[in-house]
């Protein structure tokens, strides 16, 4: 059997009348007079196919239908309110999922700022964190597994994609302690020359990547790469372990491990880029709220 479809008016003139049982005083909460008002019961009970209020002079009741009927019309009702204040707070970005894409090294310098804001402004929002290199990050982007990357050095262009830097900070030496080098403050990049390096994987970080081989060979000479790591800090264990030097952005300094020594390095104006990505196409309001957050939580460059 078919069920028949309610209108939610005729529900809500049903429940005000159920509390109040006077006709004269439901049509004024409703808004409306009291014929149009006993038009509505009437039609909803002819949905129903029962009375749901006796009707005496001056008294007004609930019938047994009328009981049964009252808990599942103020729950449809409340559902309802429910539903659209949800998504009233989707709508204006104060409420739904947001999937953030980061680098791990922007853990040590953007991420937790960003994401205390955030929290602080939009408490209801769910955020999606997840750990991923520059690459994977941009094909997430592009593929709309995620919302907004955290990346450094992102590309000159890249279709679809918008970027907005954050911050810029500059390079440092990591060197074993042990490292003739490693008394110095700072260093030219030239006397790394006949160090081994160890590096990320080009594919992780393309611009990175060659970022850090440029600084070489503006130095001179090119880096004889003996092993990769994918995050930094392996790359910092690997150092300390002997295996060879590194360059790495500053905010790396935060990672303490035994046998690693970061310097300075010259020239100073050498910097590596960190920026937010987003699809620039992309209308949903939780980004631009992060975008927002973003650039009111701007980190002091290192």
């Amino acid at each position: 059997m078919d069920r028949p479809e309610i209108p939610l008016p005729q529900l809500h003139a049903f429940v005000v009348l159920a509390e109040e049982l006077h006709f004269g005083r439901a049509a004024p909460r409703l808004g409306v007079a009291q014929p149009p008002l006993s038009q509505q019961i009437r039609r909803l009970e002819e949905k129903v196919g029962h009375p749901l209020f006796t009707r005496e002079p001056g008294r007004v009741a609930l019938t047994p239908a009328g009981r049964e009927l009252l808990p599942a019309a103020r729950a449809a009702l409340t559902g309802l309110a429910d539903g659209l204040a949800a998504a009233r707070a989707v709508g204006t970005g104060e409420a739904g999922r947001l999937r953030i894409g980061f680098s791990a090294s922007l853990a040590l310098t953007v991420l937790p700022g960003l994401l205390h804001t955030f929290r602080q402004r939009f408490p209801a929002v769910e955020l999606d964190i997840r750990e991923m290199t520059t690459a994977p990050q941009l094909a997430a982007l592009r593929e709309g597994a995620v919302d907004v990357g955290l990346l450094r050095e992102p590309p000159a262009a890249e279709p679809g994609l918008d970027f907005r830097t954050v911050l810029s900070e500059p390079f440092v030496a990591v060197l074993p302690k042990a490292h003739p080098l490693a008394a110095r403050r700072t260093l030219p990049v030239g006397e790394l020359a006949d160090s081994p390096f160890v590096l990320l994987p080009r594919e992780v970080g393309p611009q990175l990547y060659d970022r850090i081989t440029g600084l070489c060979t503006a130095a001179g000479f090119t880096p004889r790469i003996v092993q990769h790591a994918v995050e930094w800090q392996t790359v910092c264990a690997l150092v300390g372990a002997g295996l060879g030097v590194s360059l790495a952005p500053a905010s790396i300094r935060r990672i303490r491990l035994r046998g690693v020594a970061f310097r300075g390095i010259s020239p100073a104006g050498a910097r590596t880029r960190v920026a937010v990505a987003w699809r620039g196409a992309d209308r949903n309001p939780l980004v631009a709220q992060l975008l927002t957050a973003v650039t009111q939580d701007r980190p002091t460059a290192s």
